[in-house]
């Protein structure tokens, strides 16, 4: 067994966050090594912790579903140069463990049911289709803008009962929480702005409730013991918000660049209709658009692979690392869309595992099959070409694209 501590010298590598200049679909090309060599390593992270990074499948299962593992950290927030670990927020799901977390699941498990987002496909079957018919009143279009950013935000905004008037003000302030550029003070001055938003909402919901899963939200909560609070309510309004727009918003448009890249794997998804579900999760298993992992912060020792993890340091579960072990996957670093990959790791797993991510399948089933359908001509304005590395966004919690031209 090995019972060596992170070392805390200048010799300690960053945590790998570099994509190949051959291909912006992969992750780092270090975590190939680190599978084979070390798969729990000692990394320094940008927010100035050392932590193991742990890089194979099997064992960041093991991570995320033990529960002397707590998920504090918020997910991504070991990006950040400026991350002073704070006591949870009320409401931050993300951060919460235990009967704390299990407490606000149990609320909106409810919502995101197989039988009950299922419900919703027509509505979003309508929504790509008025996209689709305004990207064809012209020849030309942003992907990300046009067609990939409205889809989820349109659902996420209407379940939740949010004026979709105000989508670009969350938009704005949605992209400065999801990204590594801005300071402390721009970043906390954005979570206040959508925090606050969601009290003055939540505050008419209380007096008039509607039919909306705010709405329900709170009488499901005031049917408890423990009612939840205005603060409690707002987090859980942002979190639900932002989460439901940003990463399925960003596999949209990178699904559609890696289809459109090879013209044989565009015609297997456009004639074989019935592979779109399948297709859906081998896309969200190779573009691991949680792209620098998930934080968790060990309450006790407990022992990864052969490393002894001692209490009170933290781990980093490299998710795109995960999701191209070739023990699990083979062949990982092709897209196959025939494979059976719905294990992937970009829902997360264990008590965490994303709770929207039947909805998110839907949403990529109906918007990838729809647009190729419709727009068979559809190719991007510079060719061949990969957009340029400034289009992707390299910095933010998720992996995706910040515009991408097309034509048809």
């Amino acid at each position: 067994m090995t019972n060596a501590r992170p070392p805390y010298g200048a010799d300690v590598p960053g945590l790998p966050v570099t994509r190949p200049d051959s291909c912006p679909f992969d992750p780092d090309e270090t975590y190939t090594r680190l599978r084979a060599d070390a798969p729990v390593s000692p990394v320094r992270c940008p927010a100035g912790m050392d932590a193991w990074l742990v890089s194979r499948y099997e064992d960041i299962r093991g991570v995320l579903t033990d529960p002397r593992l707590s998920s504090r950290g918020a997910g991504s927030m070991h990006m950040l140069p400026s991350y002073d670990l704070r006591d949870p927020l009320p409401g931050s799901m993300i951060q919460l463990d235990g009967e704390e977390h299990a407490r606000l699941r149990r609320l909106l498990i409810g919502e995101f049911t197989v039988r009950r987002v299922e419900v919703l496909r027509p509505r979003i079957q309508r929504i790509a289709d008025e996209y689709i018919d305004a990207m064809l009143t012209g020849s030309s279009a942003d992907l990300v803008r046009d067609f990939a950013l409205p889809i989820p935000s349109l659902v996420i905004f209407d379940m939740l009962g949010v004026p979709y008037g105000d989508h670009e003000a969350f938009q704005r302030d949605s992209e400065v929480v999801m990204g590594f550029d801005a300071d402390e003070a721009t970043r906390d001055a954005a979570s206040g702005r959508l925090e606050g938003y969601f009290a003055e909402l939540i505050g008419q919901r209380i007096a008039e409730p509607r039919d909306d899963l705010l709405s329900r939200l709170i009488a499901r909560g005031n049917a408890t013991d423990r009612p939840l609070t205005v603060g409690e309510l707002a987090t859980l309004g942002v979190l639900l918000l932002v989460a439901g727009h940003e990463t399925t918003a960003s596999m949209i448009a990178l699904s559609t660049l890696v289809l459109l890249n090879d013209p044989e794997r565009k015609a297997t998804f456009l004639t074989a209709p019935e592979l779109a579900g399948n297709a859906v999760d081998e896309l969200l298993r190779y573009l691991s658009v949680i792209q620098f992992g998930l934080l968790r912060y060990a309450t006790e020792d407990i022992t990864v692979g052969d490393t002894t993890v001692r209490a009170g340091e933290w781990l980093v579960a490299a998710i795109p690392s995960g999701n191209r072990d070739g023990s699990v996957f083979p062949a990982p670093d092709t897209v196959d869309l025939g494979r059976q990959a719905r294990t992937h790791l970009s829902f997360g797993f264990g008590a965490h595992q994303c709770i929207g991510q039947q909805l998110a399948r839907i949403e990529l089933q109906v918007a990838l099959t729809t647009l190729l359908r419709r727009i068979p001509g559809l190719r991007l304005r510079s060719g061949p070409v990969m957009p340029p590395p400034s289009e992707f966004k390299l910095n933010d919690i998720v992996f995706g694209l910040r515009s991408m031209p097309v034509v048809w």
